[in-house]
């Protein structure tokens, strides 16, 4: 890789990661997946990271284009997934997790890989932003090839999600669940302040 290509890349490469911040979905994904088995586990990684891309994709490749059709903007979509992730992360700190288990996790599959790992938690407003503001600058091959990167870590950290924690006892994986269930609540209420602020000032 030339040596300007490759700090382009880097340029790109770095802003993406910082605003994915793979290190902090592992949590947040054992969070949701508690009480999944080893395969549907799996499934619902791929499916969030397939979904954060598609989503991040059709953003990149759209650009500013997308939101306008729509009428919407990045304070909205902020807003809505805060809400989302509060819904889910309220739900888990005040029930017991144990009605997860036992269940037919087929359905929940599909849209807990969706809604909420793909789109707010693997990719959300911040990503979606970082997106279009690097399309304008870096083009969008760069973008895409460092959203690919960066997804492939998230992706590897997902799947090994288990041997990461193979040396946690269980009821400190649960007391760590509850946590990170609270610091879920934390981010959604900072997305929708965030949101609601953006729109006060104008």
């Amino acid at each position: 890789m030339p040596a300007q290509l490759a700090q382009d890349f880097y340029a790109v490469f770095v802003p993406l990661f910082v605003a994915l911040s793979p290190l902090t979905v592992l949590p947040l994904f054992m969070s949701i997946a508690d009480g999944l088995g080893p395969a549907q586990e799996r499934s619902l990684a791929k499916k969030g990271v397939l979904t954060a891309f598609l989503v991040a994709l059709g953003v990149t490749l759209a650009g500013q284009g997308l939101f306008r059709l729509l009428g919407i903007t990045v304070d909205d979509l902020r807003i809505a997934g805060g809400l989302i992730l509060l819904v889910i992360s309220m739900h888990d700190l005040i029930f017991s997790r144990e009605t997860r288990k036992g269940r037919d996790r087929a359905d929940d599959d599909g849209s807990m890989g969706i809604v909420p790992l793909g789109v707010p938690l693997i990719v959300g407003p911040a990503t979606l932003t970082a997106c279009l503001v690097l399309v304008d600058t870096h083009g969008r091959l760069l973008v895409i090839a460092a959203l690919l990167a960066n997804l492939g870590i998230i992706a590897a950290i997902l799947l090994n999600a288990r041997r990461l924690l193979t040396h946690i006892r269980p009821p400190v994986i649960q007391a760590f669940g509850k946590v990170m269930s609270l610091f879920l609540a934390a981010i959604a209420v900072a997305m929708v302040r965030v949101g609601v602020s953006h729109f006060i000032t104008g």
